[in-house]
């Protein structure tokens, strides 16, 4: 099965764009799954979320069977890598347990940054990574080109990690396109292509992430998509998102182009994307 969707849904910006008025709060998860069978956490990244918390996400995506959430690793287990993670472990586990075991967890992803090279000691890391986070689907994403290499593939095989496939901007030494499928299911992270902005230090952290891809530019990620697909049972695949909501526009448009899917959308969104008013 295919999924495609955005990278989360609490964003203020998106209201009067992506969202009706009056979608607030978890109407705002409910108007998504309308829409997507797969979104990604993010604020997961940046602190555990409680069991409470989870439940509610679980009950509030029921009404679909085939949804899925995927979620992003705890920061500090990917791109601080202290002991002092390690000792979060338990809070970190506690929400995603519940949705692993609401059967709504379809990925965990393990993002690492630029500067997480390929070393003996990072594999070393992946490795003991795996061990603590063993129950869960476990996807590793890295972004510098020192992992793509044939041996790499293997290695992600052999522990059972599922290897996140990117599209980010080519500067300096990025890692290139892949179509790589090591785990139990494949996955795309979808960044953009802000070549600018990419590496540059601006007041904005969310300035990189400003990008539309083009009709054209659809076509190719299409092309990828389906290779991805044709090599496992579950493809994940979800746009990077900005505040003005390209990602959602885009991931609707892909939609479109794989699964044939044309939701009811809001005339907010098409009026934001008039390519949507296409589907």
């Amino acid at each position: 099965m295919i999924r495609i969707g955005p990278a989360g849904w609490d964003y203020q910006d998106w209201q009067g764009v992506v969202y009706p008025p009056r979608v607030q709060g978890t109407d705002r998860l409910a108007f998504l799954i309308r829409l997507f069978p797969v979104i990604e956490i993010n604020v997961t990244f940046y602190r555990p979320i409680s069991a409470t918390l989870a439940r509610r996400w679980a009950e509030t995506v029921s009404e679909r069977p085939d949804f899925r959430f995927t979620a992003k690793l705890f920061r500090g287990f990917t791109h601080e890598r202290t002991a002092a993670a390690w000792r979060e472990e338990a809070s970190v586990k506690a929400g995603l347990e519940h949705l692993l075991a609401a059967g709504k967890l379809g990925a965990l992803l393990a993002q690492f940054p630029y500067s997480f090279h390929h070393t003996a000691n990072n594999r070393a890391y992946l490795v003991a990574l795996r061990e603590r986070f063993g129950e869960f689907p476990l996807a590793v994403e890295v972004r510098h080109r020192s992992w793509q290499q044939t041996a790499v593939r293997q290695f992600l095989a052999d522990l059972g990690l599922a290897f996140c496939n990117i599209d980010q901007p080519q500067v300096s030494y990025a890692l290139g396109e892949t179509d790589w499928v090591s785990g139990e299911f494949a996955y795309l992270r979808l960044h953009g292509r802000n070549r600018q902005a990419w590496f540059a230090h601006m007041d904005d952290p969310t300035a990189r992430y400003n990008y539309y891809y083009s009709a054209h530019e659809m076509d190719e990620v299409a092309e990828r998509a389906r290779r991805l697909a044709e090599q496992a049972a579950e493809t994940y695949l979800i746009f990077n998102n900005h505040p003005q909501g390209q990602g959602v526009a885009n991931a609707l448009e892909l939609q479109q182009r794989l699964i044939e899917e044309r939701p009811v959308l809001p005339e907010c969104l098409k009026k934001a994307f008039p390519r949507l008013a296409y589907l």
